[in-house]
């Protein structure tokens, strides 16, 4: 019963993973255009960082509501809250193990991402396989206040230092 939605959420995964690492490099190959510079990191911070997983998942999201809507009714619900867990898990795992280590290693930070889109799928999978719909309007508008303060927060970043880029020591 669950079959399309564990292939959606395969292909999900891949989605979100090819076009998240790609997403790091596309500001500087945009010749760090504004636009681009609104859905893609366009420094080293952890926040910037966030988007890798935020707008390709957002992205992907759209289409797999539209295709799945009908067969699993709780999409709505579950797949905003994979979203922000995927998103939050980044920031939570980066500061704990760098936290913990008293640095942080390229590598690491590179798997963390992946273990974020993986984790986030498994959210959305997890919650999705409800008979009935959930209430899904908190979730999405939580998603829709994160990507305001992303796009707000690349023009005009807080000095808080989450948005700093961090010290690299290897």
């Amino acid at each position: 019963m669950y079959k399309k939605l564990l292939n959606y959420t395969i292909a999900g995964i891949l989605f979100t993973s090819i076009f998240g690492t790609l997403s790091h490099f596309i500001y500087e190959w945009s010749g760090f255009h504004w636009l681009a510079g609104l859905f893609t990191p366009v420094n080293e911070s952890t926040w910037e960082h966030m988007k890798l997983l935020f707008f390709p998942m957002l992205f992907y999201g759209i289409f797999m509501w539209f295709s799945l809507r009908k067969d699993y009714p709780c999409i709505a619900f579950s797949y905003p809250l994979g979203i922000l867990a995927g998103t939050f898990a980044i920031p939570i795992l980066f500061y704990t193990y760098s936290g913990i280590l008293g640095k942080n290693y390229t590598a690491a930070d590179i798997l963390i991402f992946y273990i974020s889109v993986v984790l986030a799928f498994a959210s959305t999978y997890s919650l999705c396989r409800c008979k009935k719909e959930k209430y899904s309007l908190i979730p999405a508008l939580l998603v829709l206040a994160l990507a305001i303060c992303f796009l707000c927060f690349t023009i005009s970043p807080p000095e808080f230092g989450i948005f700093s880029p961090p010290a690299y020591n290897k």
